[in-house]
């Protein structure tokens, strides 16, 4: 019978050194978190991944990334932990539940902040939020770090659920005195000989812009570097350039949003683990945050 039997590969307490693993991407700081000595917790984790036949994690540069594999058996692990801590509380006669959500923040600062307000006045249920931006809010719903994430995906991976939740247009915001203040739109030649205010190189919206811009074939000075939806519309409204943010952001700063139609609209998405457990907490907080964006979706 014994030979018939599956091998016990995901054993609790290996599960519970990767998943500590996979929250930080550091043997030393996860050994810390369990209790336990680095070389103690990287023998959990090499046994888990002999165990599994395939590696749980990858370097990539200086860092540690975690393979498909390894974001499967974390996203595993703390969802055996959490029910795991859920049956204790009710056995002992706690029933709060915990509930992680990661959006970027801009999302936090102009589109959930009602949603999450309301949550946490009617609810018992802890909330976490953890500040992640586009792909890293997939990887921490993909790997279980978080149980929802809000944004703007453009693709959204497999395994994962989209919940459509509005649409905003990309905006100009500059001062107030600014001549292009008097308009209602504003048009992509427009901005050729003004000097733009972007995210830094690399991030998605700086290279939208950039490549819409560079089609319109004119010399253009270099951009002003802002990290954040509220700097760049505090530079905008302190005249230093034109910035390009999502419809979303409130006029903060005395700055003046205009949409530029050629650009187009951005979808915020709520999006969910198809596999994943959803308790009573995170099902209210996917309904506040449908109803307090005003696009309501029926549940899966």
């Amino acid at each position: 019978m014994d030979e018939l039997s599956p091998k016990p590969i995901l054993d609790g307490e290996l599960l519970r050194a990767f998943a500590a693993f996979a929250e930080v991407r550091n043997f030393s700081r996860a050994a810390k978190q369990v209790g336990l000595s680095q070389p103690a917790l990287f023998e959990r984790v090499k046994r888990l991944a002999d165990h599994v036949g395939s590696p749980l994690y990858e370097k990539e540069g200086r860092t540690l990334k975690l393979t498909p594999t390894g974001v499967r058996i974390a996203a595993f692990a703390r969802d055996m932990l959490t029910r795991a801590g859920q049956l204790t509380g009710e056995l002992q006669g706690q029933t709060a539940e915990s509930v992680t959500i990661a959006a970027g923040e801009g999302a936090y600062l102009y589109l959930l902040g009602p949603a999450l307000s309301r949550f946490v006045a009617s609810e018992r249920a802890l909330l976490r939020v953890l500040t992640r931006g586009g792909p890293s809010a997939c990887e921490a719903l993909q790997s279980g770090e978080a149980h929802l994430a809000v944004g703007v995906f453009d693709i959204v991976p497999r395994g994962l659920v989209a919940k459509d939740l509005l649409r905003a247009p990309l905006c100009a915001a500059f001062a107030p005195y600014h001549p292009l203040a008097k308009k209602r739109t504003v048009k992509l030649t427009e901005l050729a000989g003004e000097r733009l205010i972007l995210a830094p190189e690399g991030q998605r919206q700086r290279d939208i812009v950039g490549r819409a811009v560079a089609s319109l074939g004119v010399p253009v000075a270099p951009p002003v570097e802002a990290d954040g939806w509220p700097i760049m519309l505090a530079f905008a409204a302190a005249g230093l350039g034109v910035a390009v943010v999502n419809g979303i952001c409130r006029p903060t700063w005395g700055a003046v949003l205009r949409p530029i139609p050629e650009l187009g609209e951005v979808t915020y998405r709520l999006l969910l683990r198809r596999d994943a457990p959803r308790s009573e907490a995170l099902e209210r907080l996917v309904s506040l945050v449908q109803e307090e964006t005003g696009r309501p979706r029926a549940p899966e």
